[in-house]
């Protein structure tokens, strides 16, 4: 009986022994990077339109992304928990190489930028949280009404809102870019 000829069927672009340019520069994809930085795929998105991470295509057009960025990331999500806007991550970012993996080393000199701006932060929280131990103690709880802090209603005049929030800790609104 003659030896048949069974088709072998490879859905990928290059057999699985080869070597892609994914495996040589340990490129994550774009659902790679969501499940492992926790970011939805939307906010990876507008991170790299606003700069802050990069990406580059496949062939077929796909976001891929080098491994660093998940360290990026990570940062990012830091950061904006601490109280850093868009802009001053961007700025802090902006700070580390762009062609190649940041250092331990890049990162301890990029803190050291913004570990000022935390103290004040600090500084300006334990101020707010001693004011309002003795505000609730005067018994008043209404700034409008307030003869200590609020003496005839004079915030009213600098503006609406919290007019007593220190300046380090107000979050203006997001902007958006053109």
């Amino acid at each position: 009986m003659l030896a048949s000829i069974q088709p072998k069927v490879n859905l990928r672009s290059r057999a699985a022994t080869e070597k892609s340019d994914m495996d040589t520069h340990d490129l994550l994809t774009m659902g790679e990077v969501t499940r492992r930085s926790g970011y939805a795929a939307s906010a990876v998105r507008y991170y790299e339109s606003q700069g802050l991470i990069q990406a580059r295509r496949s062939a077929g057009g796909q976001r891929t992304f080098e491994r660093s960025v998940l360290r990026r990331l990570a940062f990012i999500r830091a950061a904006a928990n601490v109280g850093l806007s868009l802009d001053e991550i961007k700025a802090e970012l902006d700070c580390l190489p762009g062609d190649r993996t940041p250092t331990k080393a890049d990162w301890a000199r990029m803190s050291k930028h913004w570990r000022r701006r935390l103290e004040e932060q600090i500084h300006a929280l334990e101020r707010l949280r001693d004011n309002l131990d003795s505000c609730i103690g005067c018994g008043c709880l209404s700034l409008q009404r307030c003869r200590i802090s609020n003496p005839n209603d004079a915030a009213a005049a600098q503006s609406a809102g919290a007019a007593y929030l220190p300046k380090v800790l107000r979050r203006d609104p997001p902007r958006r870019r053109a």
